[in-house]
């Protein structure tokens, strides 16, 4: 198996966290299941470069299937949260914004590298920040729900990753900025 077919397999994991969040409203078990399929993404995501970089598997276009896959994950499993809570008040629309900002996350870093400056992670809300939400956000969402409890954590996630997504975009971007400012 190649990195790259390792990181096609991330958004099959993300797509399937994605229906499970979508159809947990039939099924609380579900909510479980889409975390379990969260994790099973980022697994994938660390994989592909430990088979690419110790295997020596790196191919040209790795650094493609690296991020691109990462940004449909993204979406997919932001707008599984948001489907897995649309009774909510604005839900779907809070969850794209999230997506969108997530995605917006990303694009600045790399903006900032090819740019030629360094490749910002930091968050409050990089990528393994948001997975960590978002399964923590199901797991906590299961539970409420066998305790008969009618609250859902996962809606204001949503809006703490949307919140921390827009702030760590802009962070990121400022960063950028000081770097190429400065002569970077």
């Amino acid at each position: 198996i190649t990195p790259n077919q390792i990181s096609i397999l991330s958004i099959v994991m993300a797509l399937i966290s994605m229906f499970c969040f979508y159809y947990s409203s039939h099924n609380s078990i579900l909510l479980i299941t889409g975390a379990i399929f969260i994790q099973m993404r980022l697994l994938c995501n660390l994989f592909d470069g430990m088979v690419a970089v110790e295997h020596g598997k790196k191919t040209s276009t790795g650094d493609i299937y690296n991020d691109f896959p990462d940004r449909l994950a993204d979406v997919f499993i932001i707008m599984g949260l948001a489907l897995s809570v649309r009774e909510m008040p604005h839900a779907i629309h809070i969850g794209w914004a999230a997506s969108v900002f997530a995605v917006m996350t990303a694009y600045v870093r790399v903006l900032g590298r090819s740019l030629g400056t360094e490749s910002y992670f930091i968050g409050p809300m990089a990528k393994q920040h948001r997975m960590f939400l978002i399964t923590l956000s199901a797991i906590v969402d299961f539970i409420l729900l066998k305790a008969s409890v009618d609250f859902s954590i996962s809606y204001y996630s949503l809006i703490i990753i949307f919140i921390g997504s827009v702030y760590t975009s802009f962070r990121r971007l400022f960063k950028i900025i000081k770097d190429k400012e400065a002569g970077a």
